[in-house]
């Protein structure tokens, strides 16, 4: 799966940030839930590795609420 797609499907159920650190080594991805404002954030070198940590961070959530049910 490429990352835009990973990342459109990211942004239907969190609000995204993305900043790049003071000595632009890193990338952070902070994830926001849209529903219970839960935050939780990826830091790594590349931005496909963060798409990649953040997507399947989300599907993890997305299975655990389907569990709740």
């Amino acid at each position: 799966m490429k990352n835009t797609t990973k990342l459109k499907n990211i942004l239907q159920l969190y609000t995204v940030t993305l900043d790049l650190d003071d000595n632009n080594n890193n990338i952070q991805l902070t994830t926001t839930n849209k529903r219970n404002n839960s935050t939780t954030t990826f830091i790594d070198k590349a931005y496909s590795i963060v798409i990649g940590k953040a997507f399947s961070h989300m599907l993890k959530e997305i299975k655990k609420s389907e569990k709740n049910l």
